[in-house]
């Protein structure tokens, strides 16, 4: 099956019930599955090419994380955090009814897949974890705290693919094509034909309430579940990532599960793998 069904899981947090979406590629009763999570502010329509790439050797799921996309929202948005994600994430995979299977995560996708892979009996067999590691660079957080949850609008899609091309260009060169697919994944126009983000602003409360010592004590979290890893991993950077240093990258060889380091030239934070060789290095790893 090369085209995705869209489907959906109920899931629960501290102030209620919310449906999370996901996308399937691929035959249903394939044992072999692939998750792939998403970034920030980003969909499962990311995954797209990827997905219809591997749809023959994997059942593929691509959720959209509660509060993006085609998932619902959370009442009380302090509770958009990794805890009610990696909750989410167990109820999916009790939905496909799987006991092992492959991660990939980009960014926030990432840390959700290091915090599942720590778990004593999770079902991560192997991780690979996109331009993300234990200790992120505050500068690069700030950048990207400044257009979360901001509400923007644009009255034509060309201003508004303009724009995600503007603040999106550290995911290195795309063709105008690819440019307007990565906001047409993330934007919709409202009732008033007005071009907006689909998600919900609230995902920014979390983040924005971040402190020094409140990401140091998520570093320190963060660096105690990657040494928990025992599954083979790969970490892809982005050559110019501002977000994970090549210090952070070479520690992540080094220690807990080891990881396989490939390196990405001319792309920044984070590869978007609508590029046939950043699909080939997933591809390479996840089938070998």
């Amino acid at each position: 099956m090369t085209q995705a069904q869209i489907k959906s899981v109920q899931c629960l947090s501290p102030t209620g019930l919310h449906q999370m979406s996901y996308k399937e590629w691929g035959d249903s009763s394939n044992p072999k599955t692939l998750v792939c999570v998403h970034g920030l502010s980003r969909v499962s329509d990311d995954f797209d090419m990827l997905a219809a790439e591997l749809a023959n050797d994997y059942r593929v799921i691509c959720p959209d994380v509660v509060g993006r996309g085609r998932s619902g929202r959370l009442l009380d948005p302090q509770y958009y955090q990794i805890p009610q994600y990696v909750s989410d994430m167990v109820t999916l995979i009790a939905r496909l009814d799987v006991t092992e299977l492959h991660w990939l995560g980009t960014s926030l996708g990432g840390v959700i897949g290091m915090a599942l892979a720590s778990l004593p009996g999770n079902p991560v067999r192997k991780l690979i974890l996109n331009d993300i590691g234990p200790e992120m660079d505050a500068a690069a957080l700030a950048r990207i705290g400044e257009y979360v949850g901001k509400d923007v609008r644009f009255a034509t899609f060309d201003e508004a693919w303009n724009y995600v091309r503007a603040i999106s260009l550290s995911f290195g060169p795309h063709s105008d094509p690819q440019w307007r697919k990565l906001a047409a994944d993330v934007m919709h126009q409202d009732a008033d034909g007005q071009w907006v983000f689909s998600y919900d602003a609230g995902i920014a409360v979390p983040f924005k309430a971040t402190t020094v010592h409140s990401v140091q004590a998520d570093t320190q979290r963060l660096w105690a579940a990657y040494d928990a890893i025992r599954c083979p991993t790969l970490v892809i950077r982005g050559a110019e990532s501002d977000l994970l240093s090549n210090q952070t990258v070479q520690a992540m060889s080094q220690r807990g599960p080891k990881a396989q380091i490939v390196e990405l030239p001319g792309v920044g934070h984070a590869p978007t793998f609508l590029h046939a060789d950043q699909i080939a290095v997933a591809k390479k790893f996840l089938l070998a």
